[in-house]
């Protein structure tokens, strides 16, 4: 079946369906499945997968970021099938948002790595996998989550523009700044040196 014309419609009716399952809490109801106390009250009071591995239940952190990177590729995949390559930018670009702000928890969400992984993953996943890398690579030199996280996002626009994949500049560039303002306490506690590492089982708020 051929993918529906991107009307402007059909592009509000895919951002709002990735809004709202980006905003679906999955740290939050993996560590109340699990008994592991309110994350809220937990490090750093975050909801993502970094935040639950200090539960020290690192099955739940591994599941905590394979369905937060879900929401974003499942938008993306879908959309894309059925209403082409706009529509599948701006569900994942709004699944992000979705995470970073949820609805269920008045609008405080994650930072929102995960999910932007996947919407890398399922748009490109040759993208994906360079952004995989980079974390991979930054975290076990560092073993800084957050740092991980900014130079993958960084460098992905980078990446594109080598690449004849121009169309994912704009989303790769958005989705940059994003990760960077959602992480801005995190870069003043690396610039102080009091940034927490993976695996700590406390973290600065």
């Amino acid at each position: 079946m051929p993918p529906i014309e991107s009307t402007t419609a059909v592009l509000v009716l895919w951002g709002a369906v990735g809004y709202l399952l980006g905003s679906v809490p999955s740290g939050m109801i993996l560590a109340r499945l699990m008994n592991l106390g309110n994350l809220r009250e937990i490090g750093s009071g975050n909801i993502g997968a970094t935040n639950v591995l200090r539960t020290g239940n690192k099955k739940a952190a591994a599941l905590t970021l394979l369905f937060d990177a879900a929401k974003g590729a499942i938008v993306v995949l879908l959309a894309r099938q059925l209403s082409g390559e706009d529509a599948a930018q701006l569900g994942g670009l709004m699944a992000f948002i979705g995470h970073c702000f949820p609805i269920w928890l008045m609008f405080r969400g994650g930072k929102g790595v995960a999910t932007y992984l996947g919407i890398l993953w399922a748009v490109s996943w040759p993208m994906g996998l360079a952004a995989c890398l980079i974390w991979l690579i930054v975290a076990a030199i560092f073993r800084y989550s957050s740092l991980a996280a900014l130079m993958a996002a960084g460098w992905m626009p980078v990446v594109v523009g080598f690449t004849d994949r121009g169309e994912m500049f704009m989303l790769t560039a958005v989705l940059c700044i994003a990760v960077y303002i959602r992480h801005i306490g995190n870069i003043m506690r690396l610039r102080k040196g009091t940034e927490s590492k993976i695996g700590a089982k406390s973290a600065p708020e």
